[in-house]
Protein backbone atom coordinates (compact mmCIF):
# COMPACT_ATOMS: atom_id res chain seq x y z
CA UNK A 1 0.00 0.00 0.00
CA UNK A 2 1.43 3.33 -1.01
CA UNK A 3 1.58 6.25 1.37
CA UNK A 4 -0.79 8.17 -0.91
CA UNK A 5 -3.43 5.41 -0.76
CA UNK A 6 -3.00 5.11 2.98
CA UNK A 7 -3.57 8.83 3.48
CA UNK A 8 -6.63 8.81 1.20
CA UNK A 9 -8.13 5.86 3.08
CA UNK A 10 -7.58 7.59 6.41
CA UNK A 11 -9.13 10.79 5.09
CA UNK A 12 -12.18 9.07 3.58
CA UNK A 13 -12.78 6.82 6.57
CA UNK A 14 -12.81 9.81 8.90
CA UNK A 15 -15.10 11.83 6.65
CA UNK A 16 -17.64 9.19 5.69
CA UNK A 17 -18.13 7.48 9.06
CA UNK A 18 -20.91 9.97 9.67
CA UNK A 19 -24.65 9.33 10.10
CA UNK A 20 -25.46 11.98 7.49
CA UNK A 21 -24.37 9.54 4.76
CA UNK A 22 -26.46 6.68 6.15
CA UNK A 23 -29.90 8.17 6.62
CA UNK A 24 -31.14 6.26 3.56
CA UNK A 25 -29.24 3.06 4.23
CA UNK A 26 -30.15 -0.38 5.59
CA UNK A 27 -28.51 0.40 8.93
CA UNK A 28 -31.10 3.14 9.44
CA UNK A 29 -33.62 0.52 10.57
CA UNK A 30 -31.71 -1.15 13.43
CA UNK A 31 -30.58 2.36 14.40
CA UNK A 32 -34.23 3.43 14.54
CA UNK A 33 -35.05 0.59 16.94
CA UNK A 34 -32.13 1.67 19.13
CA UNK A 35 -33.47 5.24 19.05
CA UNK A 36 -36.86 3.95 20.17
CA UNK A 37 -35.31 2.15 23.12
CA UNK A 38 -36.23 -1.28 21.77
CA UNK A 39 -34.72 -4.46 23.20
CA UNK A 40 -31.64 -6.15 21.80
CA UNK A 41 -33.66 -8.84 20.04
CA UNK A 42 -35.73 -6.25 18.19
CA UNK A 43 -32.53 -4.59 17.01
CA UNK A 44 -31.00 -7.94 16.00
CA UNK A 45 -34.05 -8.95 13.97
CA UNK A 46 -34.10 -5.54 12.30
CA UNK A 47 -30.44 -6.04 11.42
CA UNK A 48 -31.06 -9.56 10.07
CA UNK A 49 -33.67 -8.36 7.61
CA UNK A 50 -32.14 -4.99 6.73
CA UNK A 51 -28.91 -6.78 5.86
CA UNK A 52 -30.79 -9.45 3.92
CA UNK A 53 -32.51 -6.77 1.83
CA UNK A 54 -29.26 -4.87 1.27
CA UNK A 55 -28.84 -5.26 -2.45
CA UNK A 56 -30.06 -3.05 -5.24
CA UNK A 57 -30.83 0.65 -5.16
CA UNK A 58 -30.81 2.21 -1.70
CA UNK A 59 -34.25 3.76 -2.21
CA UNK A 60 -35.71 0.33 -2.99
CA UNK A 61 -33.98 -1.27 0.01
CA UNK A 62 -35.37 1.42 2.32
CA UNK A 63 -38.86 1.20 0.80
CA UNK A 64 -39.06 -2.57 1.14
CA UNK A 65 -37.55 -2.62 4.63
CA UNK A 66 -40.12 -0.03 5.68
CA UNK A 67 -42.87 -2.24 4.30
CA UNK A 68 -41.50 -5.27 6.17
CA UNK A 69 -41.41 -3.49 9.52
CA UNK A 70 -44.87 -2.10 8.88
CA UNK A 71 -46.00 -5.71 8.43
CA UNK A 72 -44.37 -6.46 11.78
CA UNK A 73 -46.07 -3.39 13.32
CA UNK A 74 -42.59 -2.26 14.31
CA UNK A 75 -42.42 -5.01 16.93
CA UNK A 76 -40.17 -7.55 15.18
CA UNK A 77 -39.46 -9.74 18.20
CA UNK A 78 -43.16 -10.05 19.06
CA UNK A 79 -43.93 -10.75 15.40
CA UNK A 80 -41.28 -13.47 15.19
CA UNK A 81 -42.30 -15.17 18.41
CA UNK A 82 -46.03 -15.08 17.57
CA UNK A 83 -45.36 -17.54 14.77
CA UNK A 84 -47.98 -16.17 12.35
CA UNK A 85 -46.18 -14.81 9.31
CA UNK A 86 -47.07 -13.52 5.90
CA UNK A 87 -46.10 -16.50 3.74
CA UNK A 88 -46.68 -16.24 0.00
CA UNK A 89 -44.72 -16.08 -3.23
CA UNK A 90 -45.06 -12.35 -3.85
CA UNK A 91 -41.92 -10.21 -3.66
CA UNK A 92 -40.85 -8.74 -0.34
CA UNK A 93 -37.70 -7.30 -1.91
CA UNK A 94 -36.53 -8.06 -5.43
CA UNK A 95 -36.20 -11.88 -5.59
CA UNK A 96 -36.77 -12.29 -1.82
CA UNK A 97 -40.29 -13.69 -1.40
CA UNK A 98 -42.47 -13.34 1.65
CA UNK A 99 -42.18 -17.11 2.02
CA UNK A 100 -38.42 -16.64 2.51
CA UNK A 101 -39.06 -13.93 5.09
CA UNK A 102 -41.39 -16.36 6.88
CA UNK A 103 -38.71 -19.08 6.86
CA UNK A 104 -36.17 -16.71 8.43
CA UNK A 105 -38.76 -15.66 11.04
CA UNK A 106 -39.37 -19.31 11.87
CA UNK A 107 -35.63 -19.93 12.24
CA UNK A 108 -35.35 -16.88 14.52
CA UNK A 109 -38.28 -18.10 16.62
CA UNK A 110 -36.62 -21.48 17.11
CA UNK A 111 -33.32 -19.82 17.96
CA UNK A 112 -34.72 -17.30 20.44
CA UNK A 113 -36.71 -20.02 22.17
CA UNK A 114 -33.39 -21.29 23.51
CA UNK A 115 -30.92 -18.38 23.20
CA UNK A 116 -30.84 -14.75 24.35
CA UNK A 117 -28.88 -13.22 21.48
CA UNK A 118 -27.62 -13.91 17.96
CA UNK A 119 -24.15 -12.93 19.11
CA UNK A 120 -23.42 -16.57 19.99
CA UNK A 121 -23.55 -17.48 16.28
CA UNK A 122 -20.43 -17.21 14.16
CA UNK A 123 -20.59 -16.26 10.50
CA UNK A 124 -21.08 -19.83 9.28
CA UNK A 125 -23.81 -20.60 11.81
CA UNK A 126 -25.63 -17.38 11.00
CA UNK A 127 -25.63 -18.45 7.35
CA UNK A 128 -27.02 -21.92 7.98
CA UNK A 129 -29.13 -21.55 11.13
CA UNK A 130 -30.81 -18.18 10.47
CA UNK A 131 -30.68 -17.64 6.73
CA UNK A 132 -31.12 -21.32 5.85
CA UNK A 133 -28.27 -21.39 3.34
CA UNK A 134 -25.97 -24.32 2.67
CA UNK A 135 -22.58 -24.15 4.35
CA UNK A 136 -19.94 -22.65 2.07
CA UNK A 137 -16.52 -21.93 3.60
CA UNK A 138 -15.48 -19.89 0.55
CA UNK A 139 -18.53 -17.60 0.46
CA UNK A 140 -17.82 -13.94 1.30
CA UNK A 141 -21.17 -13.68 3.17
CA UNK A 142 -21.38 -9.94 2.56
CA UNK A 143 -24.71 -9.47 4.33
CA UNK A 144 -23.64 -11.36 7.44
CA UNK A 145 -20.32 -9.52 7.68
CA UNK A 146 -22.18 -6.23 7.31
CA UNK A 147 -24.61 -7.21 10.07
CA UNK A 148 -21.70 -8.15 12.29
CA UNK A 149 -20.01 -4.80 11.60
CA UNK A 150 -23.17 -2.99 12.66
CA UNK A 151 -23.55 -4.96 15.87
CA UNK A 152 -19.91 -5.26 16.97
CA UNK A 153 -17.99 -2.04 16.27
CA UNK A 154 -17.75 0.15 19.35
CA UNK A 155 -17.45 3.93 19.53
CA UNK A 156 -18.78 4.49 16.02
CA UNK A 157 -21.03 7.34 14.96
CA UNK A 158 -22.71 4.90 12.54
CA UNK A 159 -22.40 1.33 13.82
CA UNK A 160 -24.28 0.15 16.90
CA UNK A 161 -21.73 -1.73 19.03
CA UNK A 162 -24.37 -3.66 21.00
CA UNK A 163 -22.67 -7.05 21.07
CA UNK A 164 -20.52 -7.20 24.15
CA UNK A 165 -18.06 -10.07 23.77
CA UNK A 166 -17.31 -10.09 20.03
CA UNK A 167 -13.94 -8.63 19.06
CA UNK A 168 -14.05 -5.97 16.34
CA UNK A 169 -10.49 -6.90 15.38
CA UNK A 170 -11.87 -10.18 13.97
CA UNK A 171 -14.49 -8.64 11.69
CA UNK A 172 -14.29 -9.17 7.91
CA UNK A 173 -15.18 -6.54 5.34
CA UNK A 174 -18.59 -6.99 3.67
CA UNK A 175 -17.55 -7.83 0.11
CA UNK A 176 -19.75 -7.21 -2.90
CA UNK A 177 -19.00 -6.27 -6.51
CA UNK A 178 -18.74 -2.56 -5.74
CA UNK A 179 -16.47 -3.02 -2.74
CA UNK A 180 -14.30 -5.43 -4.73
CA UNK A 181 -13.99 -2.97 -7.62
CA UNK A 182 -13.03 -0.13 -5.30
CA UNK A 183 -10.55 -2.23 -3.32
CA UNK A 184 -8.98 -3.58 -6.49
CA UNK A 185 -8.61 -0.07 -7.94
CA UNK A 186 -6.83 1.02 -4.79
CA UNK A 187 -4.51 -1.98 -4.82
CA UNK A 188 -5.92 -3.54 -1.66
CA UNK A 189 -6.37 -6.91 -3.35
CA UNK A 190 -4.76 -8.70 -6.27
CA UNK A 191 -7.24 -11.56 -6.31
CA UNK A 192 -9.79 -12.13 -9.07
CA UNK A 193 -12.30 -14.18 -7.11
CA UNK A 194 -14.89 -12.34 -5.06
CA UNK A 195 -14.70 -14.86 -2.23
CA UNK A 196 -13.93 -15.00 1.47
CA UNK A 197 -10.17 -15.08 0.89
CA UNK A 198 -10.43 -11.81 -1.03
CA UNK A 199 -12.50 -10.23 1.74
CA UNK A 200 -9.85 -11.31 4.25
CA UNK A 201 -7.06 -9.88 2.07
CA UNK A 202 -8.81 -6.51 1.91
CA UNK A 203 -9.43 -6.61 5.67
CA UNK A 204 -5.76 -7.37 6.26
CA UNK A 205 -4.86 -4.29 4.20
CA UNK A 206 -7.12 -2.21 6.43
CA UNK A 207 -5.50 -3.79 9.46
CA UNK A 208 -2.20 -2.15 8.46
CA UNK A 209 -3.85 1.22 9.14
CA UNK A 210 -6.39 0.34 11.84
CA UNK A 211 -5.09 -2.79 13.64
CA UNK A 212 -7.63 -2.44 16.47
CA UNK A 213 -10.55 -1.60 14.19
CA UNK A 214 -9.96 -2.79 10.60
CA UNK A 215 -13.51 -2.23 9.41
CA UNK A 216 -13.16 1.49 9.79
CA UNK A 217 -11.75 0.96 6.32
CA UNK A 218 -15.18 -0.06 5.06
CA UNK A 219 -16.17 3.60 5.33
CA UNK A 220 -13.12 4.51 3.26
CA UNK A 221 -14.33 2.25 0.45
CA UNK A 222 -17.74 3.88 0.73
CA UNK A 223 -16.01 7.23 0.48
CA UNK A 224 -14.00 6.08 -2.53
CA UNK A 225 -17.22 5.03 -4.24
CA UNK A 226 -18.87 8.38 -3.52
CA UNK A 227 -15.79 10.28 -4.66
CA UNK A 228 -15.56 8.34 -7.92
CA UNK A 229 -19.22 8.24 -8.93
CA UNK A 230 -19.51 8.34 -12.68
CA UNK A 231 -15.81 7.65 -13.18
CA UNK A 232 -14.09 4.53 -14.44
CA UNK A 233 -12.57 3.63 -11.11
Amino acid sequence: MTQEVRELLEQWAEKYEDPVYFEQDPIAFPREFVRRGAGLRDVEIAAVFSAHFAWGRRAMIVRDSQRLFDEMQWRPYDYVMAGCYRDDDSSAHRTVRWSEVAAICSALRDFYSENPSLEVLDRGAMRTVIYGRKADPKAPDKKINMLRRWMVRKGSKVDLGLWTFSDQRNLIVPLDVHVYTQASSLGLTDRRSKDLATAVQITDAFREIWPEDPLKGDFALFGYGVTHQGKDA
